[in-house]
């Protein structure tokens, strides 16, 4: 049984983050009724088993033509929130008259974990101390690190493409490591309610010590008018669970296909406990909360199934407003990652 979770965790869900130790900063006494989005799939399929971990990971997608395209002149359908249903295609090719950024790695030390901690940078292809940019915290997917999105040759195209046709402002891209463990425990694949909670960890460490060393180091705006937060599966959670924790701290956010695990309930690999009981996910009266909250998923998605709308439709019981759209055939895959990132990144600066 084991080895049949491992083989699961790693193929379905490798695509981006990790795991690690240590004890959350929030109770997690449940109370909430459990949801199974899939009732007729408590355990791992053959078709989940067999997923690719190459497709899903950044290092698998086509690599960016070097011969320059023409600018686009059309798009996929737009729904009725404005959200482009899918990434145009032209925009994960490099052009004339676009500038690419490149990845590089960082370390700063982590007061809350007590130790040195890895990140990597994604500075605009122009950037300048005498221009102040705005933030992206980008959040990997499980048994991810801070390198998962840095091997996605596409991602420095798309961001150049959009800033050069004025669709987003030039910022800053930062990739965390979400292992926010505060001793030398291992990464490893596994499901239990204690390897869940160094996720939800992560929140505190990025608002305690990555922004603040980033704010240091970097010419950035800074303050919740120059920081945005956006993440894919584990990292789509996260992200979740962060904009509730700080809500004040960010301008944006936006989870792609997020994980399950903010609110109680079952899926095919473990029973999660829930960060947040389902009538805690809410804001406080008063609180300044991000302008812009998007959700989205595949409608094919074979990993994490029906979670992300029911956030979703969680999201509209308690009265949080945001944008939920669904992308035609994804599954829990790039297609679905460009299309969030493609109409996320256009609210930057705006």
């Amino acid at each position: 049984m084991r080895r049949i979770l491992a083989i699961c965790a790693i193929a379905a869900l490798a695509a981006v983050a990790c795991i690690g130790c240590g004890s959350s900063d929030k109770s997690n006494d449940g109370g909430a009724a459990k949801v199974t989005p899939n009732e007729e799939q408590t355990t791992p399929t053959e078709e989940v088993k067999q997923v690719n971990e190459a497709a899903l990971s950044p290092s698998a997608t086509p690599a960016p033509t070097d011969t320059p395209t023409p600018a686009p002149t059309a798009t996929p359908p737009v729904d009725e929130n404005g959200m482009t249903l899918l990434c145009p295609s032209q925009y994960l090719k490099k052009r004339d008259g676009a500038a690419y950024g490149k990845f590089t790695h960082i370390t700063y030390y982590s007061d809350y974990c007590k130790r040195d901690r890895g990140a990597t940078v994604l500075l605009p292809a122009g950037y300048t101390e005498e221009k102040k940019y705005s933030v992206v915290y980008l959040l990997h997917g499980i048994f991810g690190d801070e390198n998962s999105f840095a091997g996605d040759a596409n991602l420095p195209v798309l961001i150049g493409n959009l800033v050069a046709d004025g669709l987003s402002e030039e910022f800053i891209l930062v990739c965390p490591a979400m292992f926010a463990a505060s001793d030398d425990t291992a990464q490893a694949p596994g499901f239990s309610a204690e390897q869940m909670i160094p996720y939800d960890n992560f929140a505190h460490d990025l608002t305690q010590c990555l922004i603040p060393y980033i704010e240091e180091n970097y010419s950035v705006i800074g303050g919740r008018e120059g920081t945005y937060i956006a993440g894919f599966s584990m990292g789509g959670r996260e992200t979740l669970y962060t904009i509730i924790t700080y809500p004040d701290r960010f301008r944006a956010a936006c989870a792609i296909a997020p994980a399950p695990g903010l609110v109680p309930g079952v899926d095919m690999f473990m029973t999660h406990e829930g960060s947040y009981k389902e009538e805690e996910v809410k804001f406080a009266d008063g609180v300044t909360i991000p302008d812009k909250i998007i959700i989205c998923c595949g409608t094919k998605d074979s990993v994490v199934g029906q979670f992300p709308k029911s956030y979703h439709n969680l999201f509209v019981k308690n009265g949080i407003d945001h944008i939920w759209y669904e992308v035609p055939n994804a599954d829990h895959d790039m297609n679905a990652q460009y299309s969030g990132l493609y109409n996320f990144l256009q609210f930057i600066g705006k």
